[in-house]
């Protein structure tokens, strides 16, 4: 296990009426806020309204930002950091789930830069500073309410990159299981892949010694999986939609990460699809990773993998550690496919005359991944099994 330095800052509100602490939250950083939201479904859930009377009691300035798309736009980051600049916002809340977070942390970095926020995500920036941010979280996936990532997209140029700083991390989130039991079955799944997906990318580590850090990563996983098909079955389950939300938090807030070199040769490569093809990230995903497991596999690393289905999925621990690794990939494709994931990519609508450019925009800036190093030849293998 490498050194590591442990600091998650955000305080967490978690369960039933949390809200009530959304006053007291806001008001450590402030009087007026930019109530930043998607595409309009807090409207119908009733949470706006809550929000909105939260502020009207509590003497509470608001700008409005919505529209936020589920890919978050480099063109929303701007309109949002010339709306703090223009109304002198004190804090930001992000009401939604990743892209609606991703969006507010590059806006509260941006206030505070004179140049494109682009450049964050591009390395031509490096995030000095960032107006206070707070967050109510409406779908449990991509864990952007507890640590200090971002992804946003280009439009213009087809690229989709992150963004990563201590000073963007939230300051507090208010996690309400509630606020995702209207969410359509096809987004839970989402959701529950994309947390899975964070779990992988950490987990298949060649970092020797990371006992603690594998069984809670194989915890995290198990958890998706038997909670997912209950939320999905019965959108009003407390106990499966509490679980998965937690599970979303745990499994990107730097835990699983510690100690250990990660590989994230998945995202890098979906990203690609969704800057051109603004699929949805946890679909995929979803797509990708069977076939990345597929093509890593060797007799190296294929005790990591019977290891993973040993603890994950009860499958018998035999010498043929190499029988035991293909199962548990199979096993894990099974449980996408189950929860309504496509398998392959052609299914979204990527086009295979566009494989060959993803491939080379993932290893534009070398290659990817550190369980096993990707170059573009290896991506555009990978591509062409999933598509």
């Amino acid at each position: 296990m490498l050194n590591f330095k442990y600091s998650i800052p955000t305080e967490i509100y978690f369960g039933k009426r949390q809200i009530k602490n959304l006053s007291s939250g806001i008001k450590k950083f402030g009087s007026t806020v930019l109530l930043a939201y998607g595409g309009g479904s807090i409207k119908k859930n009733g949470i706006y309204d809550e929000i909105i009377k939260i502020f009207s009691d509590n003497n509470i300035k608001f700008i409005e930002l919505n529209g936020i798309e589920p890919n978050p736009k480099l063109t929303s980051v701007i309109k949002g950091v010339d709306l703090c600049r223009n109304n002198n916002v004190d804090i930001i809340l992000a009401v939604g789930g990743g892209s609606v977070i991703d969006c507010c942390k590059a806006i509260a970095a941006g206030v505070y830069y004179d140049g494109s926020p682009w450049d964050f995500c591009i390395g031509k920036a490096i995030i000095k500073k960032a107006l206070p941010i707070g967050t109510i979280l409406t779908l449990s996936a991509t864990g952007s309410e507890m640590n200090g990532n971002a992804v946003i997209s280009n439009w213009s140029t087809k690229e989709k990159l992150s963004l990563s700083s201590p000073y963007v991390k939230p300051k507090f989130s208010i996690l309400d299981p509630t606020y995702t039991m209207t969410l359509p079955a096809k987004q839970t799944a989402a959701g529950t892949v994309d947390i899975i997906s964070h779990v992988f990318e950490q987990y298949f580590s060649n970092t020797e010694g990371t006992y603690i850090t594998d069984r809670i990563s194989e915890a995290i996983i198990k958890t998706c999986i038997h909670n997912a098909p209950i939320a999905m079955e019965n959108g009003n389950n407390y106990d499966a939609r509490a679980n998965l939300m937690w599970a979303s938090s745990l499994a990107l807030n730097e835990l699983l990460s510690y100690g250990k070199v990660t590989d994230w040769a998945t995202h890098a490569m979906e990203h690609e699809l969704s800057a051109i093809f603004d699929i949805t990230h946890g679909i995929g995903l979803g797509i990708l990773i069977p076939h990345w497991m597929e093509y890593v596999l060797d007799e190296k690393n294929a005790w990591k993998f019977a290891e993973y289905g040993k603890h994950v999925w009860g499958i018998a621990d035999i010498e043929n550690k190499l029988s035991m690794a293909k199962e548990s990939i199979k096993k894990t494709s099974d449980f996408f496919v189950s929860l309504g994931i496509p398998k392959n990519l052609y299914q979204v609508s990527i086009t295979k005359n566009k494989l060959e450019e993803m491939a080379s925009k993932a290893v534009s800036r070398g290659p990817i991944g550190n369980f096993k190093k990707l170059y573009k030849e290896d991506v555009l293998a990978i591509f062409k099994k999933a598509f």
